[in-house]
């Protein structure tokens, strides 16, 4: 388990367990649990809980617990479940041997709920979900009793067991707690405790007829753990009166206290799982993985450190109201960490042929570069300079605009670890007009990257030697929305999808250095941007990079300008 030397900043939550800590709650322990439901991938979202509940375990000498909450087979399953894992991992935490699923308490669910029946607390209804609406009231009026709100405690108990055998059709009954239907809080008004589903789970097969509720499931499976402190975002704030309320009534010893947060909300992205499985099946993405994506998997295979998220979600700390934080602020943090992280290497994504005309053709020197300025102990690897060499087509201008100050006829310009060269033509396309080719000259006296007479260039460009550069495939993403709050006023799903949120670049070079880079691996193109080896795609014979962050905000002008 990974976490910063510093104290956690003071919260609201870490004040309310100091408090209970004073007068012995829970007989002085903390424990925590993160509990996701496996019916899709982890997003960022979920990473500020999991570093919230794993942190505060580590903090007070506790432990987290990782609990699958699988109490609706629709839509789980194994896949969700080992991707769950592998996130959290990634993460940097670890629960030992707690891995926990609601479906292992099943049985003693059950027995929970035989236990309301019997204490005249539940019952089985048959209105269906439609009249259940109409019986609960509104805000403002109470609720009606269900006509079979008062069936005896026998016909209850023989009810529940046919709907467990599978008798009864989905939708023809379900066991809804005995509470009161003129409750303020509507959450309170019998809320519906087991429903029919006749769905094989992921685990149990078809051993189950009927499956717990979230609500009930929940509060029982955390005081089955010994959950002290039941760390959960702000929408179950409401329901919380249905929480404590099971657990009193079920005579639970030394019960779970829950606590709100505010969810995660990021400008330009959404993390509702319900749109971001609609993202995946709509095609609009490659997968759950696809790097575009906001989970967990797709920021990995991005090229995200699991340090740069940790910090994010120190950074935004925790606080009881929702706001907004911007996408700007998680990739700052990711820039930080890159920065001291990731080995520096030459790259030209949109090649421009050189050729240095006073060069001599066979001579073909070995510069020795360092990986990182200040990373000494990164090392150093020897990059081959030639006659022919590739830069940037950005790097050059026929005619140059007003402060262009890189490669030009007749201007000099420095080569990233090189020497001076100076354009004296250039080759173009007899069609188009574009040009093809430029021809240079050197100095060989600047070597060092200084002149001997002291005369100065504008600009330093970098390069990659023609002959000696391996091929590769660049993928260079961006925030999937292009707009900061994609979903507002109602807008749909595909309203304000980024057009350039993924562009991809087959003809780049790279220094030689990485054709033995492996996939995952971090690096900072010098000039470019933060890029990694995709993970899914790249070969040894076909090198894929994806761009994950770029080396500076741009966004943060086309906001200033109102975009």
């Amino acid at each position: 388990m990974v976490f910063s030397e510093a104290a956690p900043p003071a919260d609201f939550i870490r004040d309310i367990i100091d408090t209970g800590l004073k007068t012995r709650e829970h007989q002085g322990k903390v424990a925590t649990r993160f509990p996701p439901e496996p019916n899709g991938y982890l997003h960022i979202g979920h990473a500020k809980s999991i570093c919230l509940n794993f942190g505060i375990a580590a903090q007070y000498g506790g432990a987290c617990n990782l609990r699958l909450d699988d109490t609706d087979p629709s839509g789980e399953s194994m896949e969700y479940v080992e991707s769950i894992i592998r996130d959290v991992r990634w993460l940097g935490f670890d629960w030992a041997d707690r891995l926990y699923y609601a479906s292992d308490y099943y049985e003693k669910l059950y027995e929970y709920a035989l236990q309301l029946i019997k204490q005249g607390k539940a019952y089985v209804c048959d209105l269906t979900a439609e009249q259940m609406r109409e019986y609960r009231g509104t805000l403002t009026e109470a609720g009606r009793e269900s006509p079979y709100r008062h069936r005896s405690v026998a016909e209850n108990l023989e009810l529940f067991q046919r709907m467990r055998d599978g008798e009864f059709e989905e939708g023809s009954r379900v066991l809804r707690a005995k509470i009161d239907m003129a409750a303020p809080n509507i959450v309170m008004r019998d809320p519906v405790m087991y429903r029919i589903k006749k769905e094989t789970h992921y685990r149990t097969g078809d051993k189950w007829s009927i499956y717990p509720m979230y609500d009930f499931a929940h509060c029982l499976s955390d005081a089955l753990e010994g959950i002290t402190h039941s760390i959960c975002t702000l929408e179950f704030e409401n329901n919380r009166p249905l929480y404590n309320w099971f657990l009193a009534a079920l005579s639970i010893a030394d019960s779970p206290q829950q606590i709100e947060f505010a969810r995660l909300n990021l400008t330009f992205t959404i993390l509702s799982k319900r749109k971001l499985i609609e993202l995946v099946e709509k095609g609009i993405v490659a997968g759950w993985d696809d790097p575009q994506m906001p989970t967990l998997t797709g920021m990995r295979r991005r090229g995200y450190t699991p340090a740069a998220i940790r910090n994010f979600c120190e950074r935004i700390g925790v606080a009881k109201n929702d706001s907004v934080i911007d996408m700007a602020v998680l990739e700052n943090c990711l820039r930080e960490d890159l920065n001291e992280s990731a080995p520096r290497v030459l790259a030209v994504l949109r090649p421009l042929r050189v050729i240095i005309d006073n060069y001599p053709e066979a001579l073909v020197e070995e510069f020795a570069c360092p990986y990182h300025p200040q990373q000494a102990a990164m090392g150093v690897r020897r990059v081959p300079f030639a006659r022919e060499l590739y830069i940037e087509e950005d790097d050059f201008r026929e005619e140059p605009p007003p402060k262009f100050h890189r490669l030009s006829p007749g201007r000099e310009v420095r080569l990233r670890y090189g020497y001076f060269i100076k354009c004296v033509g250039v080759e173009k396309d007899p069609e188009t007009g574009a040009v093809t080719t430029v021809h240079c000259t050197y100095d060989p006296e600047t070597k060092s990257g200084f002149a001997p007479d002291g005369r100065k260039v504008a600009a330093t460009i970098h390069w990659v030697s023609a002959a000696h550069s391996v091929p590769a495939e660049v993928r260079l993403y961006d925030r999937l929305f292009g707009k900061a709050d994609p979903l507002s006023n109602g807008a749909e799903l595909t309203a304000h999808l980024n057009p350039n949120s993924l562009e991809i670049l087959r003809s780049c070079r790279l220094e030689p250095s990485l054709a033995d880079a492996t996939p995952g691996s971090r690096f900072q193109f010098e000039r470019v941007g933060y890029f990694c080896v995709d993970a899914v795609d790249s070969k040894a014979e076909a090198l894929v990079f994806n761009r994950t962050v770029t080396l500076r905000d741009s966004w943060a002008k086309i906001a200033a300008k109102g975009g």
